[in-house]
C-alpha cells in the first residue's frame, strides 16, 4: 500500500471527504471539545529508537476522541431532526460521546446495545444523558434493531465511523497534532471501522504529500487489512483492544483508506498489553487497548519506524479497572519482576521452612503460597508448592532458582501464556 503519488486534487474529486470538510468541522466543534495536548515522550523515544509525539485524546470529557465526530454530526442536523432525536448502535466510546453532546445540545439520544454489554458501559452512557435500549446478543443484532427503530420512530442514525461528518470530526485530531508538531513525518493510527484514520489521513496528505500514514489493527480483528489487501481473514476472540474489534469495516472509510493510507500493521495481544502498561508507567496516563495500539505497533516493528518522527494517538482511556490491574500484573510477570515457582517437597515438618530460608537469603518477597497434595502424580508423602513472589528483576529470580536446584529441589517456573 502506497498511494502518496496521487494528487490531492484527484483525491478530492473521488472521495466524499476533503481537508475543507475537516477544517469546517474544527470550526464547528471549537470550544466544545478539549484541545488535547500533543507532547514529546523522551523515554518512549529512547525505547523505540524514534521520536515519539503523543496526542492525549484520553483527556476528553468522555475519555475518547469519539466526541469530535459525534458533535460534528449533531451540529449538522436540521431543526426537525434535532427535535425527533438521534439513534446509534454502540457499546463503546461513540455512545458516550453522542449522548454527552446530544444532551448538552438538547437532542434526545437513544443508544442500542447488546444485552451482553457490561453494566459499567450502560451506566456510563446513561450518566451523560443517553437512553439505553438493550437488544440482541451481538452487536450485529443491536445494530439491526437500531436501524429498525430509526425507521419506526423517525430518528436520525449516527454511525460510529462510516459517515463523512463523523470522519471529518475525527480528522480534527490530526489538524491539532500537525499544528503542534509539524515535524511529524509518520502518523500511526488505530483502525476499527476506519473513521479516525480516514479523517487523519485526509489532513496528513494535505499537510505534506510525503507524510506516511500507518494504520494498526488487533491481529484478532484484521478486517480492514483483509479488505484493503484483498485477502480472506478471520475475525474473533477476546482482544484487549475491543474499541477496534470490528468485523465489518466501513464502506466509505474503506475507500478513503485505500487511497490515503500507506500501510496497515497487525499487533498481537502481548504487544497491546505491554503498550498499555508502558503508557501508565512512563507517561502516567491510562489508555484502553485501542488507545495503545499505535505504540504497540511501533514497539513490535522497531526497524520499520527507526529514526522516524512519529505521531501516535492515544484515542481513548475507557478501560475497566480490574482489567487494567490484570494487564499491569501480567506485564510485571513477563518482565520477571513477578514469578510463580513450583517446588516439589516432602510432606514433613520443616520442609517449607528450609525453602523459605532461600527466599530470605536472596531478598525475594513471597506474596502467596499454594499447597497441592491431592491432584498430583507424586507419591502420597510428596506435595507440590506454588510460591508467588516478587523480585527486583528476572536475574534475581534466576539466582534463587539456581540456588534451590543446587540444594536438590525440583523447581520450575509457571510461565505466562
Amino acid at each position: 500500500m502506497n498511494h502518496t503519488t496521487t494528487s490531492p486534487e484527484t483525491l478530492a474529486a473521488t472521495l466524499p471527504l476533503t481537508i475543507d470538510d475537516v477544517r469546517a468541522a474544527a470550526a464547528r466543534i471549537e470550544g466544545a471539545v478539549v484541545r488535547t495536548p500533543t507532547m514529546h515522550s523522551i523515554t518512549l523515544s529512547k525505547i523505540a529508537g524514534a521520536e515519539i509525539w503523543l496526542k492525549f485524546e484520553n483527556l476528553q470529557f468522555t475519555a475518547a476522541y469519539k466526541e469530535r465526530g459525534a458533535l460534528n454530526a449533531l451540529l449538522q442536523l436540521t431543526d426537525e431532526q434535532r427535535a425527533r432525536g438521534v439513534i446509534a448502535a454502540s457499546a463503546g466510546n461513540h455512545s458516550q460521546g453522542l449522548s454527552y453532546h446530544g444532551t448538552r445540545l438538547g437532542v434526545p439520544v437513544t443508544i442500542v446495545m447488546p444485552r451482553t454489554t457490561p453494566s459499567v458501559k450502560i451506566m456510563q452512557t446513561e450518566s451523560v444523558g443517553g437512553k439505553v435500549v438493550l437488544e440482541g446478543e451481538t452487536f450485529d443484532e443491536a445494530y439491526a434493531h437500531a436501524r429498525k427503530l430509526e425507521t419506526e420512530l423517525g430518528l436520525t442514525f449516527v454511525h460510529p465511523f462510516d459517515d463523512p461528518h463523523v470522519a471529518a470530526g475525527a480528522g480534527t485530531v490530526a489538524l491539532e497534532m500537525l499544528e503542534d508538531a509539524p515535524e511529524i513525518d509518520c502518523l500511526v493510527v488505530p483502525i476499527g471501522g476506519g473513521g479516525l484514520i480516514s479523517g487523519m489521513a485526509t489532513v496528513a496528505k494535505d499537510h505534506h504529500p510525503t507524510i506516511e500514514v500507518v494504520g494498526v489493527e488487533a491481529a484478532l480483528y484484521p478486517s480492514m487489512y483483509g479488505r484493503i489487501n484483498g485477502v480472506p481473514v478471520k475475525c474473533g476472540g477476546d482482544t484487549l483492544a475491543e474499541g477496534i474489534a470490528v468485523k465489518e469495516p466501513g464502506e466509505f472509510t474503506s475507500r478513503v483508506i485505500a487511497q490515503r493510507v500507506d500501510d496497515i500493521l497487525l499487533v498481537e495481544e502481548d504487544a497491546l498489553e505491554r503498550a498499555v502498561s508502558l503508557l501508565l508507567q512512563i507517561e502516567k496516563t491510562v489508555v484502553e487497548g485501542a488507545g495503545a495500539a499505535g505504540l504497540a505497533a511501533v514497539l513490535a516493528h522497531p526497524e520499520r519506524f527507526k529514526g522516524r518522527t512519529l505521531g501516535l494517538v492515544l484515542c481513548g482511556g475507557n478501560i475497566d479497572t480490574r482489567l487494567l490491574a490484570n494487564v499491569l500484573l501480567r506485564d510485571l510477570a513477563r518482565s520477571g519482576r513477578l514469578a510463580r515457582l513450583r517446588v516439589t517437597l516432602q510432606d514433613r515438618p520443616g520442609a517449607l521452612y528450609k525453602v523459605m530460608k532461600e527466599f530470605d537469603a536472596h531478598s525475594v518477597n513471597i506474596i502467596e503460597i499454594y499447597h497441592q497434595r491431592i491432584f498430583t502424580t507424586l507419591p502420597a508423602k510428596g506435595l507440590i508448592t506454588d510460591i508467588e513472589c516478587e523480585a527486583r528483576d528476572r536475574e534475581q529470580i534466576d539466582a534463587l532458582v539456581a540456588a534451590l536446584r543446587a540444594k536438590g529441589y525440583s523447581v520450575s517456573q509457571v510461565e505466562l501464556n
